[in-house]
């Protein structure tokens, strides 16, 4: 397995393709509220990757036909946006988006509230997302990968959720998706040692009842075997020597 360790100015150009992606999720998170369609946040989406001068990431990724994945409720990753789709009070959205800026990926997501919602998916949303800050506690030179799947693990476990097993967070820099694959589950082996350079995007997918997952019938939209909730948060990671920094933050 070979990681990519990327240098000052890589890391730089990384930093800007951070900090816009995550200018674009505050923009994308206004605009979420009942009665919009999930179409609505893709136009919205790719006007705003245009007015950075980025591209984005995923559209026509492997054939994925938008610029930002929008999954509402049991949906867990990958909803393609429709006009047909619309939003509706107490529903959770996530949103999973990228930008290449000079030729460098960013890679975050975010799951929101529609409106009002119960207490019981907006812990989902929460656990999910504190779970992801648990895991990169072990983000840093000298630690294992395995103690950031498992520490994620053991946190969403402990309020009864489950963890996808069949989608897995990755390596990015130069490409969407590099080596390694970073699960949210423990691992049998300690996997890589993390060394600083590294840059990984970290992205816890739970979902409230069990962790079975299938795939529609448009082979995107991946959604929970049960309907239960499910929530997704992400965000770019830099390995240093010391605390990791959030790069879509």
């Amino acid at each position: 397995m070979s990681i990519s360790i990327k240098s000052e100015k890589e890391i730089e150009l990384m930093r800007e393709s951070g900090r816009i992606l995550a200018k674009i999720h505050e923009a994308l998170q206004e605009m979420i509220r009942p009665g919009i369609s999930t179409l609505d946040i893709d136009k919205k989406c790719a006007e705003i990757i245009k007015s950075y001068n980025c591209i984005p990431s995923f559209l026509n990724y492997n054939g994925y036909p938008a610029s930002v994945c929008v999954s509402v409720n049991d949906e867990v990753v990958h909803g393609i946006p429709s006009k047909k789709r619309i939003l509706r009070e107490g529903d959770i959205v996530s949103l999973d988006c990228g930008v290449i800026y000079q030729g460098f990926h960013s890679d975050a997501a975010r799951t929101i509230p529609v409106g009002n919602i119960s207490k019981e998916a907006q812990q989902l949303i929460d656990v999910t997302r504190q779970s992801f800050y648990e895991g990169i506690k072990y983000a840093k030179e000298g630690h294992h990968l395995h103690e950031i799947s498992e520490a994620i693990q053991n946190y969403v476990e402990s309020y009864g959720y489950s963890v996808v097993r069949d989608l897995v967070g990755h390596g990015i820099g130069r490409k969407l998706h590099e080596e390694p694959q970073i699960p949210n589950f423990k691992q049998k082996r300690r996997g890589p040692k993390l060394e600083a350079g590294m840059t990984l995007a970290i992205e816890p997918m739970i979902n409230a009842g069990r962790y079975d997952v299938y795939w529609e019938a448009d082979d995107w939209t991946v959604v929970t075997a049960d309907g239960s909730l499910s929530a997704h948060y992400e965000n770019t990671v830099l390995i240093t020597k010391g605390e990791p920094e959030l790069l879509t933050i």
